[in-house]
């Protein structure tokens, strides 16, 4: 590959700073260096030699939360955040990739592998962990490496959605044909969101097509510098989806972080790395949608729910990174969910919750945590039953968050509610 020109971004950056206030990582860390453009400064320093990229350079880049809002609020929307994507996998080259990251990145490669240890990690989670079934998660009996004691992270499920249906479940009278991408999270740890997506297709009298060979989107990888994985899985789902795309009218995505990869980061990076698939890529863009967006423009959801009884739950939303900031969608789930629940919207509904990749999950925790903690904050401010957001990783930040500040709301996402309605 070749070697990433920083330049050609950071020299169009004009120094106005709009992106400082809505960093994720200068609001908890306000430092020029860990702002925007200073990240923009110190890439053009290490294009042209000036600055080694040492362990210092490499946790001042590892600390970026990749969550766009410098990218939406930009005069000139430069894409800061592919350039630091673009010098993570230089760190990877060079550094090399933790062995645990390793270890999931390949399960990511490997669908049979990830079978495997899902069903393990189903029979022996309550070993190491006890559940707790309102949260939809499991916490830490004691402390294990980069997990404290106390911890709340993701349960496993018996049965994976993949495995759970067919790959094809015919309507009576069809009025669409829709293709699901279920994404890892959802596909072996919230179940739950793609069997309320087939129940609400199933209302809708929609055939429903499930690829039972799709891979991961690849983003975990991406995020961390691995482009070696990002490169296979990539190429492998375009090839894949290229089989089939004609058969269906769209491929719905429950989740914000799969349905960005998909879309957007697919085209920065075959754009660069991979310009014979961009056609491809184009094709089956123009059929991706987030799961709530497609519901809400393209069926009669909308009317169904008004039909149906109201509730007396009170919810708040949360706009994930990549629904709201890389896809401009967030009007279509709230009016969705508006239908049939007390909807209270909280103080900032926009700010990153904190989640950030597989780092700073892991190494770099204590910065998730403090982001964290702001989201908690302004959800618990709400005094809401649920919090809802059409994104897994969003549900694993926002519910240990909201666990740090003891708060008495839950997690639910959008598809959830939806079904429970129906």
């Amino acid at each position: 590959m070749d070697n990433f020109k920083f330049s050609e971004i950071s020299d169009f950056c004009i120094k106005c700073g709009k992106c400082i206030p809505e960093c994720t990582i200068h609001r908890i860390n306000p430092d020029e260096t860990t702002s925007p453009r200073g990240f923009l400064d110190l890439l053009k320093g290490y294009e042209e030699g000036e600055i080694e990229l040492d362990k210092n350079t490499k946790d001042i880049f590892e600390s970026c939360f990749l969550c766009t809002n410098c990218v939406d609020v930009c005069p000139n929307s430069l894409q800061t955040d592919f350039a630091i994507e673009n010098v993570r996998k230089d760190i990877a080259d060079k550094y090399g990739i933790s062995w645990f990251k390793r270890v999931f990145f390949y399960l990511l490669r490997n669908r049979t592998a990830f079978d495997i240890v899902a069903k393990l990690g189903y029979m022996f989670q309550t070993c190491g962990f006890k559940i707790e079934e309102e949260k939809n998660a499991m916490r830490s009996r004691f402390s294990l490496p980069l997990v404290k004691k106390g911890r709340l992270l993701p349960s496993m499920k018996q049965k994976s959605f993949l495995k759970k249906y067919p790959e094809t479940i015919p309507a009576k009278n069809p009025k669409k044909r829709v293709a699901i991408f279920i994404g890892c999270l959802a596909n072996y740890n919230f179940v739950e969101v793609g069997d309320s997506l087939v129940k609400i297709l199933k209302e809708l009298d929609v055939d429903i097509f499930i690829p039972k060979k799709q891979m991961c989107c690849s983003a975990p990888a991406y995020f961390t510098g691995d482009f070696a994985t990002t490169d296979k899985l990539s190429k492998y789902n375009m090839d894949y989806f290229s089989e089939w795309i004609d058969d269906v009218d769209a491929i719905l995505v429950p989740e914000a972080t799969c349905s960005a990869m998909l879309k957007v980061d697919y085209e920065h990076y075959f754009s660069k790395y991979a310009p014979e698939y961009l056609e491809k890529h184009k094709k089956i863009n123009a059929k991706i949608y987030g799961a709530t967006e497609w519901l809400y423009k393209e069926t009669n959801l909308l009317e169904i729910l008004e039909t149906k009884e109201k509730s007396n739950t009170k919810i708040t939303y949360h706009d994930p990174c990549h629904f709201r900031k890389v896809q401009g969608i967030w009007q279509e789930p709230r009016e969705l969910l508006k239908q049939n629940y007390k909807f209270t919207e909280m103080s900032d509904p926009n700010i990153c919750c904190g989640f950030g990749g597989i780092t700073m999950q892991t190494e770099k925790f204590h910065l998730a945590t403090k982001a964290g903690k702001i989201k908690a904050d302004m959800i618990d401010e709400t005094n809401s039953d649920f919090v809802a957001a059409e994104c897994s990783a969003c549900r694993i930040q926002i519910t240990e968050a909201l666990n740090q500040v003891d708060s008495k709301t839950n997690f639910k996402h959008p598809l959830e509610l939806i079904a429970e309605r129906l």
